[in-house]
């Protein structure tokens, strides 16, 4: 989600223990090789100075997604395409963007024409995806005061023109599982702090509103009437409490990539309780699912404290997915065990499926 909570997460890098060794059948990555191995974060938000992600991307080996996205916290869309329309100029084969359009004036004469206007001038500029945020089923209302929800008709023009284009549609439904239960309930301590202070987001606060079962209902439907649209499910397609959850959505739309963004501690959560069948669903689906951080840089983020925090994320990130470290997790309160996939899950997680799913290939 579009918040500040990737600060939270993993940053206690710098105190990790070694824990037990890799598993001997299968060859794995250490700490020491995370800078050697080209990387892509497929969720990151630049929204100001370019050159901070952009010095750190180049010294951790990482290449970039920067999503646009309709969020009143955010600078404009107008602004947010500018920088990353910048980015992308200056070096594309590191840098790719994915655009995002206004919600304003929906169900009005010309909402469609306009968007995919707006959605057409964006991929011959470069963009590689388009997002639709949490507003689209939390926030948007129509002119007869109804919730908008993903799986309106009236979006249906725009979806299918997204398609004909060979775009990436990345969509963030709901919220994570936690909005809906009281704060006590929560498994992680960043959506306790968040929900606290955003509680015209904190939905178990909120009973008039939609459930969260509601929310993923929508979100399947909206899959089976699109079942050939190139659909990447943001933050773990927000079933992120639940491996078994997020491979009963896979098996059943076989077009749709997950990725991590915000969601590694609820990870951690399960592998705390069964490492083993958190690890099996990573390899079993290795080639459904991108890493991604959900690192944001807005323009009043202090630059030099900011480099610390992407390199500091993106190490404890690949402690945990490739290698056998112990490293303490502040959002649990927990020492959690890493992974250690394979190099050949790693190397597609990290970077290979970005790559397929955005189209570089």
């Amino acid at each position: 989600m579009l918040d500040r909570r990737h600060l939270l997460t993993g940053m206690t890098a710098a105190g990790l223990v070694v824990g037990a060794g890799a598993r001997a059948d299968v060859a794995t990555y250490t700490a020491d090789d995370f800078k050697r191995v080209r990387k892509f974060d497929a969720h990151v938000h630049i929204n100001a100075d370019p050159m901070v992600f952009g010095e750190q991307a180049v010294a951790d080996n990482f290449e970039l997604l920067t999503i646009n996205v309709d969020y009143p916290d955010f600078p404009s869309l107008e602004a947010q395409a500018q920088v990353s329309g910048v980015l992308h100029k200056a070096d594309p084969k590191r840098f790719q963007f994915a655009t995002a359009f206004s919600m304003q004036g929906f169900g009005e004469a010309g909402w469609a024409d306009k968007t995919i206007a707006h959605i057409e001038a964006a991929a011959k500029a470069g963009a590689r995806g388009v997002k639709v945020w949490k507003n689209v089923g939390l926030i948007e209302r129509d002119a007869s005061g109804n919730l908008v929800m993903l799986d309106d008709v009236r979006f249906d023009p725009v979806i299918a023109r997204i398609e004909a284009l060979g775009l990436t549609f990345i969509n963030h439904q709901g919220e994570p599982r936690n909005c809906w239960l009281p704060l006590e309930e929560m498994t992680t301590k960043n959506d306790r702090a968040y929900f606290s202070a955003h509680p015209d987001y904190y939905m178990y606060a909120h009973p008039e509103g939609p459930s969260y079962e509601h929310l993923m209902a929508v979100r399947d439907d909206f899959l089976d009437r699109h079942p050939k649209l190139n659909f990447m499910g943001a933050h773990m397609a927000s079933l992120e409490w639940s491996v078994d959850a997020l491979s009963s959505f896979l098996d059943r739309f076989p077009n749709a990539t997950v990725e991590t963004a915000a969601r590694m501690a609820q990870l951690q959560h399960q592998s705390l309780r069964d490492h083993d069948k958190v690890r099996n669903f990573f390899l079993k689906y290795q080639d459904r699912i991108l890493y991604g951080s959900d690192l944001t840089l807005n323009p009043d983020a202090d630059a030099a404290g900011m480099r610390k925090e992407i390199h500091d994320v993106w190490l404890a990130h690949w402690r945990y997915l490739a290698t056998a470290d112990v490293q303490a997790v502040w959002d649990l309160d927990a020492e959690v065990k890493g992974l250690a996939l394979p190099k050949s899950a790693i190397d597609k997680i990290f970077y290979g499926n970005a790559l397929r799913v955005l189209g570089l290939a």
